[in-house]
């Protein structure tokens, strides 16, 4: 297994796994579905090394983004410093590895290199298993909170409350 940053030349293979995320969504009909993510996103994302991938067998088997801010969903808490993870998707030939644990130690030690204090993620609605495999993982759930402002979000923030997720590295 292999950690390293999403290139360019992978990018269709992002968005075949973004799509392959958001039709398994749609078969759980409890969950919000992410949309169609604009390409110039996840362009930037690849150019600001913030596009991260697993490989196994030289395939890309799991992939997420990150940030270092995400105003508009953390508010207030925002000012701490913290990396953010976003939309991991997994290849289905690879589901059952648990790479959620994967990535949140990889995300540990990668806070850690940057004198980050919080590593942390969000998900929308009520979705009680996607609560329980986050906190299995090691983050504290801090609870479900409307957004106040989603104008900038990817349109499946705008109707539908928000978990949020932290790992703060200083009580750990």
């Amino acid at each position: 297994m292999e950690i390293t940053n999403c290139t360019i030349h992978d990018i269709d293979n992002v968005f075949k796994l973004y799509k392959i995320a958001s039709n398994y969504q749609k078969l759980k009909k409890t969950v919000v579905v992410w949309p169609d993510f604009k390409r110039e996103l996840v362009e930037t994302e690849i150019k600001e090394n913030r596009q991260w991938k697993i490989l196994l067998n030289n395939k890309i088997a799991c992939l997420w983004a990150i940030t270092f801010s995400d105003e508009q969903i953390w508010e207030e808490r925002n000012k701490d410093s913290a990396i953010y993870i976003h939309r991991i998707a997994t290849d289905p030939d690879f589901r059952g590895n648990n790479f959620v644990g994967k990535i949140v130690e990889w995300a540990k030690e990668y806070a850690k290199s940057q004198n980050i204090q919080y590593v942390r993620l969000d998900t929308l609605g009520n979705n009680v298993r996607l609560i329980k495999h986050y906190t299995n993982a090691g983050f504290d759930f801090l609870g479900i909170f409307a957004l106040k402002n989603t104008d900038a979000l990817p349109e499946h923030y705008h109707n539908a409350p928000a978990c949020l997720f932290e790992i703060d590295l200083h009580k750990k």
